[in-house]
């Protein structure tokens, strides 16, 4: 896992740290990941640059072998956290799929922001995350996974995106990789 470089117009994008999803069973502590993203949302805001906040409130039609755990959601359950303490500059997105890019105007966004990296934290990894990361780098952006401030429900599945999926994807670093070269750039 190495992080190398941040190019100059990079956002930061958080899936679903929302309250429903955080109330659920995790591999590793929510409180941390939360903290951690949060810490990257406000480095990436003080330095001008592009915050995304992506919740989920639905779920896409079709069968699965795994029924979903939830087709409706009670009231509140997509609220972001207010650790995020999102601002009006942060861009929203709301989801219906694991994929932030789906039926949604995230990458028409980004590309009109000038973007050309992302850095994409939060849960979980082995769906909303990885959907994210792979639509992300099929669109041509440069990824970045900051995997310490995400998780998932399953253990075996967070490790096979973080050790098998995303090398494939990106870079792979932690919270203070990313936080470093952003102190770097503005040095």
């Amino acid at each position: 896992m190495a992080v190398t470089t941040l190019d100059q117009k990079t956002a930061l994008i958080v899936i679903d740290l929302q309250k429903g999803i955080v109330s659920l069973p995790a591999v590793h502590p929510i409180g941390d990941v939360v903290r951690r993203a949060s810490s990257l949302a406000d480095a990436f805001r003080g330095r001008g640059l592009p915050v995304v906040l992506v919740n989920v409130a639905g779920a896409p039609p079709g069968r699965t072998e795994q029924a979903p755990r939830m087709r409706e959601f009670p009231a509140g359950w997509a609220d972001l956290v207010p650790e995020l303490q999102q601002q009006p500059a942060d861009h929203t997105v709301t989801k219906r799929t694991v994929d932030a890019f789906v039926d949604t105007d995230l990458g028409t966004w980004l590309k009109g922001e000038g973007v050309t990296q992302v850095v994409i934290a939060g849960v979980s990894t082995s769906m909303g995350v990885e959907a994210t990361a792979r639509h992300a780098r099929d669109l041509g952006f440069n990824v970045t996974l900051a995997v310490d401030a995400m998780t998932d429900g399953n253990p075996d599945a967070h490790a096979n995106s973080i050790d098998r999926i995303f090398p494939k994807l990106g870079e792979s670093g932690t919270t203070r990789d990313v936080l470093d070269l952003l102190a770097k750039r503005s040095a």
